[in-house]
């Protein structure tokens, strides 16, 4: 999509529907977007940072990837693989890597607001530098409740511990039915496990309080943190309660 060179000012960035948009203050964006349930909402559901870029898994939109132009350790590259109208329709549920390929979870999150969206049949999604979209994969411990019966898979993550765990729902019809799982191998059914268990898996989330970040406006926060090259590159998000306004990312020298 881009290529920056991250200087001492701040680079600020909001998602839109054609992706990162940029602006040259944060506070261009205040008071110009509405608040709406973070299900339903862009944002940086996912932020993965590794030895040379960081992905984010955009909710309601695709992948987006950060990494050093050409190996360049002062420009940065901005790749963006948008899943189009499918993507649109459903939450990001989860982000792990499975058969060594980055891969994204979607599910139909009817927590604030029900529809007549249907479960998604096309459930784990990944990408790669080949394509500019992402395409769908397989993983097998999912395939034990399918979509068919009603069954939805909306949380799916590994943890500190090794394992991976995942969420089966079947929300639909007289007795709702939510099981637990883990497993640590994907290939296989997993173990169904206490909601104690599930719950106690989960990261242990620190407010990000980083003296080189920039000052955020009353009601903005960071979400994630991570660095590429000579650059420091944040996702922050407009919150209240449960909901979400603007929300982006910045990019600076570090």
């Amino acid at each position: 999509m881009a290529i920056l060179q991250p200087g001492e000012q701040p680079l600020w960035f909001y998602f839109s529907q054609e992706g990162p948009v940029y602006i040259e203050t944060i506070e261009d964006i205040t008071f110009t977007f509405a608040f709406v349930p973070w299900p339903y909402i862009k944002h940086a559901g996912f932020f993965h940072e590794t030895e040379n870029y960081i992905i984010m898994v955009i909710n309601r939109d695709g992948f987006l990837r950060i990494a050093p132009n050409n190996d360049s350790e002062s420009e940065l590259a901005i790749y963006r693989f948008s899943g189009g109208e499918y993507w649109h329709r459903y939450s990001t549920g989860g982000f792990v890597y499975y058969d060594n390929e980055p891969t994204a979870l979607l599910y139909n999150d009817e927590r604030f607001l029900t529809s007549d969206t249907p479960l998604p049949v096309l459930r784990t999604w990944s990408f790669n530098m080949n394509s500019n979209e992402p395409f769908t994969t397989n993983i097998p411990a999912l395939q034990f409740y399918p979509p068919q019966d009603g069954w939805d898979i909306d949380t799916l993550r590994f943890a500190d511990d090794g394992y991976y765990y995942y969420r089966a729902a079947r929300r639909s019809g007289v007795s709702p039915v939510v099981r637990m799982f883990r497993t640590q191998d994907l290939t296989k059914a997993g173990d169904e496990i206490s909601i104690e268990t599930f719950y106690n898996s989960f990261p242990r989330y620190e407010e990000i309080s980083n003296p080189v970040l920039p000052i955020l406006p009353q009601g903005f926060v960071y979400t994630n943190i991570g660095r590429v090259g000579d650059a420091i590159i944040a996702s922050w998000e407009e919150q209240e309660d449960f909901s979400i306004a603007a929300a982006g990312f910045v990019v600076l020298k570090y």
